[in-house]
């Protein structure tokens, strides 16, 4: 069976989410973002202070509409990769499965960075694929506008890159 007609093979690779966006400034700038449990939490542009609070070694992203989220750090290796396990959603306790949200900083030849995000395990959220694919959606579309959001957040904040010839 052809791997582009199998249903599995097609869940398997919705199971994960990847974007990337270029951004007109140092990796070390945009770490500072990335760093930040749940900095993509937000109405469509990153705030500069955010209310975050730690319980042990959950930290809680508490928004004023969307309500609160919890995260795990799972790995930083300042200033190229951060993991952070999304345990807890107003729609999710720490108990349910979760998804892992990873961010990669590239240096780009000429100046600025890629930064990637790639969110997966989608399916361990629910045993029914329509269920697990649902939330994908709302995220699929998410990351787009949040890396857009990262992007004018970071180069607003930071000097434009030394472009080499």
């Amino acid at each position: 069976m052809d791997d582009a007609t199998d249903p599995e093979a097609e869940l398997a690779e919705l199971d994960r989410i990847a974007r990337q966006i270029d951004i007109d400034a140092p990796a070390e700038r945009v770490w500072q973002l990335v760093v930040r449990p749940g900095w993509y939490i937000n109405d469509g542009e990153v705030e500069a202070e955010q209310d975050l609070r730690y319980e042990g070694d959950v930290a809680v992203v508490r928004h004023p509409s969307l309500g609160e989220f919890r995260f795990r750090t799972v790995e930083l290796d300042e200033p190229r990769y951060a993991a952070f396990r999304w345990i807890g959603t107003p729609f999710r306790d720490e108990a349910t499965p979760s998804t892992l949200v990873e961010f990669w900083i590239d240096e780009r030849d000429g100046g600025g960075v890629t930064l990637r995000v790639v969110e997966s395990g989608f399916s361990g959220l629910a045993d029914d694929p329509a269920a697990w694919l649902k939330e994908r959606e709302g995220n699929d579309k998410g990351w787009l506008s949040e890396l857009a959001a990262a992007k004018a957040f970071v180069e607003k904040s930071a000097p434009a890159p030394t472009r080499h010839s």
